[in-house]
């Protein structure tokens, strides 16, 4: 399985509900179900599901406020911005430590670790 690591307090959003689209700089091609790592806790603390990609116009950022929850939408963060879909987010009751690789920014093979 695969664990996204996500900064405070976007992790937070997304498990209390107020953040369905995951913004990133780039594409992805995974769906179903990811587990989520608060980024700096070595702690996977919940899960969701990703269910599709789209890249942003300025126009699909900016009307999409109540769906990412970023304040600022004047300019796209990115050259390219992607709205990740998730849904079904759930905080588990105790966290689960996880070791963090060298190198891992976006994401964690977590099926490889013990």
């Amino acid at each position: 399985m695969k664990g996204l690591i996500i900064k405070k307090p976007w992790i937070e959003y997304i498990l209390n509900g107020q953040k369905t689209w995951e913004i990133r700089g780039s594409n992805t091609k995974i769906r179903g179900k990811i587990e989520l790592i608060e980024s700096g806790s070595g702690k996977i603390i919940g899960s969701c599901e990703i269910y599709d990609s789209k890249q942003l116009s300025l126009q699909d950022y900016q009307n999409g406020i109540c769906k990412h929850n970023i304040k600022d939408t004047k300019y796209l963060p990115y050259n390219k911005t992607y709205a990740w879909f998730i849904k079904n987010a759930q905080r588990y009751k105790e966290p689960k430590p996880y070791k963090h690789p060298k190198g891992a920014i976006i994401w964690v093979n977590l099926n490889t670790q013990s």
